[in-house]
Formats: structure tokens, C-alpha cells, sequence
């Protein structure tokens, strides 16, 4: 269901069980962050932070769904971290925080530095300099590395998570070598791993993973998501993710 709010819509997710305003044009969420939030281990009591949070949606579903005990969502663009706080107020999710700040920089929450036991994040898929750009800033910003890159979602990830706390990423499949690489560079050690495919017989396109700072060596690679049965058909397991709460 969407409904038009002057340059907002106002969506229901998951069933209808929460419901946000996004920008009508620039960026908007996609099916990648609510599996991000599904895929999260849920931990009532955790205090969790997520990175480049856009709208807040994967904040907000992990929020209504674990309950944990605070949600911050770091968002550098000062109109979607407002967002954010409107999004939190019309969901009853008071434990979600929205702060404005550039999750490269030091500064940002140093007084909470590795005070975390959640780091979500949901990098640029695209490379920089890789394809065409969206004319749209905000679309641009959160579609390509014109900010932000997978590095400095690593690093900043390993800065704010606690020793023994996780972190856990959506990616493009073709680069998850570089996320994983990028992960490990920052004792941040995969754990989990499940690649997203569209159809059966077709290749993943999206990876999900989560890793443990000073974690072990050890990964457990879970049975693959495939999204469609056939085009405009999502399977039971798709559905019981995104339509479901």
C-alpha cells in the first residue's frame, strides 16, 4: 500500500506491520535492506547501530522484530536522518535514535567506540566510476561509492562494534570477495554467509554476511535464498521475509 504525502510516499512493510515515509524520488529502500534486517540474528537486549541508514528501514524492522534495547541510524544527509526520528515517532519504536553525522569520520560516536554488540550496514553495491550515475544526489549517494566506499563501511564497522560483537553486511554477490577481504583486513571474521538468487537456475546476485570481531576462522555457509518461482512470483521463503512480520 502507498499513499502520496506532497514529495513523500507513506509505504506499508512486511504485512502492514510498520509503515514509513520515504522520498518519492532519490533514494528509496530496496528489497536488500529487509533482507538485511531478517537476516540479523535477533538480540533483545543489544545495543545496535546501523550505517548509511537512508529512510531507517532496517533499523526500524530489526527494532520492531529483536526489540533490542537501542537502535542507532547514522545517516549523513540531514533530510533522511529527520526521516529517520518521523519514521521511529509513527511506529512506536522509541529505542531507534537518528543522529546526522559522516560514518568515516572519527568523531562520529566516539564516546560510543566499540560499544556496540550490532554493527548493519548496506554499502553502495556499485563500485566508484562504475557504470551510470543516477542524476538523482540521493540516489546516487546510496547506489554508487560517490562518498562512503566498502572500505570505510568495514572500518567503521570494526571501530563501533564491541570485541566479540558482529556486524552484519548486504552486498552485491559479484564483489563479495571484496567484502569479505575488507572484513577480514579489520578482524572482523565471517560467520555466516547466504548468497540471494532471483530464480533457481540463476547466479546470486546479493550476498548477506554476518562476521564477528576476533571472531574464528570458522563460516557457515546457509542453504541459498531464491527469491522468484517465476517472474512477479515470490517464493514461500521471500514471502515469509518481506511479507510477513
Amino acid at each position: 500500500m502507498t499513499e502520496s504525502i506532497a514529495e513523500e510516499t507513506l509505504d506499508s512493510i512486511l504485512g502492514g506491520a510498520l509503515r514509513l515515509y520515504q522520498p518519492r524520488r532519490g533514494y528509496r529502500f530496496s528489497v536488500e535492506a529487509v533482507l538485511l534486517a531478517r537476516f540479523a540474528a535477533a538480540r533483545p537486549a543489544a545495543r545496535v547501530l546501523e550505517l548509511g541508514a537512508g529512510c531507517g528501514v532496517v533499523a526500524l524492522i530489526y527494532a520492531a522484530l529483536a526489540r533490542p534495547r537501542e537502535v542507532v541510524a547514522l545517516e549523513i544527509q540531514p533530510a533522511l536522518a529527520a526521516l529517520i526520528a518521523r519514521n521511529a515517532a509513527l511506529n512506536g519504536l522509541g529505542m531507534v535514535r537518528a543522529i546526522c553525522a559522516d560514518l568515516r569520520s572519527h568523531r562520529t560516536l566516539a564516546a560510543a567506540a566499540a560499544g556496540f554488540d550490532l554493527v548493519l550496514a548496506n554499502p553502495p553495491f556499485r563500485a566508484r566510476l562504475s557504470g551510470r550515475e543516477s542524476p538523482l544526489p540521493g540516489r546516487r549517494l546510496a547506489r554508487g561509492e560517490t562518498a562512503a566506499r566498502l572500505e570505510d563501511f568495514a572500518a567503521a564497522a570494526a571501530r563501533h562494534a564491541r570485541h566479540g560483537g558482529r556486524a552484519a553486511f548486504v552486498f552485491a554477490a559479484a564483489r563479495s570477495a571484496e567484502l569479505i577481504s575488507a572484513l577480514r583486513a579489520r578482524r572482523l571474521e565471517p560467520k555466516r554467509l547466504r548468497f540471494v538468487h532471483p530464480y533457481a537456475a540463476a547466479s546470486a546476485s546479493t550476498v548477506l554476511v554476518e562476521a564477528r570481531k576476533g571472531g574464528g576462522v570458522e563460516v557457515e555457509v546457509e542453504p541459498p535464498l531464491v527469491m522468484y518461482d517465476a517472474p512477479g512470483v515470490y517464493s514461500d521463503a521471500a514471502r515469509a521475509l518481506l511479507e510477513r512480520p
